[in-house]
């Protein structure tokens, strides 16, 4: 690990993730990239048992704000995603997809969780890639904005009310009788 990189892991909070492109190429700039990508993360986040808190997928970097895993550790879980990610993406005769290490900041509060996400969601506005945040498709911006699902379920209020409300159509299917 070089020099200075110390990363806070178990710790209970937010991690906003940042990782690069091998070289710095713009491997994700087609729409079928992005979408492996997001159909990779969303079955990381299954399989390992976290949360995504919100996402960006520019052209050749990606930022993720995510809960720490149930099972494994945040390490093991970036380093699943660029392998499986890298194996379905990676043009013949390229060396790498992903830089090697990425980037892990601590979010230990609601003020930097709020300042991460609108830092994700108007860096391709930055970038000059799109007017609007809302017109940027491969970010969780949308999902803040109107509730709408996308591929990559996004921990929220809305996320939560849609699961009270399942809970309780099931509950209602179920004929739960009241607790006395």
């Amino acid at each position: 690990m070089p020099k200075g990189l110390v990363r806070y892991q178990k710790s209970g909070g937010f991690h906003f993730i940042t990782f690069s492109c091998y070289r710095r190429q713009p491997f994700l700039e087609s729409e079928p990239a992005r979408s492996v990508f997001e159909r990779e993360l969303e079955a990381v986040r299954k399989r390992y048992g976290f949360v995504v808190a919100g996402y960006v997928l520019m052209p050749e970097h990606v930022h993720l704000l995510v809960g720490e895993p149930l099972k494994s550790s945040l390490a093991i879980v970036m380093q699943v995603l660029k392998q499986h990610t890298s194996r379905k993406m990676k043009r013949r005769g390229e060396a790498r997809f992903w830089k090697r290490r990425y980037y892990d900041f601590n979010v230990h509060n609601e003020v930097k969780r709020v300042e991460k996400l609108r830092y994700m969601h108007r860096n391709p506005v930055k970038r000059g890639l799109v007017e609007k945040p809302e017109d940027w498709p491969w970010s969780s911006f949308r999902h803040y904005a109107t509730g709408l699902e996308g591929m990559v379920e996004i921990e929220s209020e809305w996320t939560a009310r849609r699961r009270e409300a399942e809970r309780t159509r099931a509950g209602e299917q179920l004929r739960i009788p009241p607790l006395r």
